[in-house]
């Protein structure tokens, strides 16, 4: 895997889409942002608001051209539920939307939790975040990058063998298991993670104010498994609000 490279790219660039959406919280107060819920996009199609960072260019570019049967994340409905499905045979891939320029406007100051749904259907047989790194979904929160331009980053993980809570260090990568496959399967989990908090715990300092961007992942290269894995309802939430 290149996985260390290709997040050098994440914070190189920024492109320009439609503003996100804002849910109200009450009167003076911020609002919670909706980063995507997916309603929005056409069912068998990819997900109109986020692009695929292109390594070689450091351009953010189309889907279309990045997808394929073996590596996608397309946009599937289930009874009422419209949500993103990632798949991945043997391979990684992932799909990113920066911070900023009309993707969305994220300063932990006044939105310091990240919130999800996902569910894991298929997780790669084997795969451990401290060895055979392969993670079925994952979360990235990208703080900055240094002059060398490599990134700091936070890779929230759906591991296949480590307990939630457990923490891998790679330096400027920090991995957190949010959820796992030592639990049962095949259920939709919500997840809420203070970012701001997790920072100061795994990097020992404040963070930056404003992420450049957030990435979602996955990947079954090293085991040559397979991963499925829906992802769903993802906002920027104020201290004073919890998951409805």
């Amino acid at each position: 895997m290149h996985e260390r490279l290709i997040l050098i790219s994440f914070a190189l660039l920024i492109g320009v889409l439609p503003s996100t959406a804002l849910q109200p919280v009450g009167p003076g107060g911020p609002a919670d942002i909706v980063v995507d819920n997916f309603d929005d996009n056409a069912v068998g199609e990819f997900p109109s608001r986020w692009r695929f960072l292109n390594s070689r260019t450091k351009r953010y570019e189309a889907l279309e051209g990045y997808m394929a049967d073996d590596e996608q994340f397309v946009v599937t409905r289930e009874g009422g539920r419209v949500f993103l499905r990632a798949y991945t045979q043997g391979e990684a891939q992932r799909i990113s939307m920066p911070n900023g320029e009309g993707y969305f406007d994220w300063d932990l100051r006044d939105h310091p939790n990240l919130e999800w749904s996902w569910r894991a259907l298929s997780l790669p047989e084997g795969a451990d975040e401290r060895d055979r790194n392969d993670t079925g979904g994952a979360v990235y929160v990208t703080f900055k990058t240094d002059w060398l331009g490599r990134p700091q980053s936070i890779k929230y993980t759906y591991s296949s063998t480590l307990p939630v809570g457990t923490v891998v260090s790679f330096g400027r990568l920090k991995v957190i298991v949010a959820s796992s496959g030592v639990d049962p399967v095949g259920d939709w989990v919500d997840v809420r993670r203070n970012v701001f908090q997790d920072y100061v715990r795994v990097f020992d300092r404040d963070p930056p104010t404003e992420p450049l961007s957030i990435t979602l992942w996955s990947d079954s290269d090293d085991t040559g498994g397979e991963a499925i894995v829906d992802f769903d309802d993802i906002r920027l939430v104020t201290p004073a609000r919890s998951r409805d």
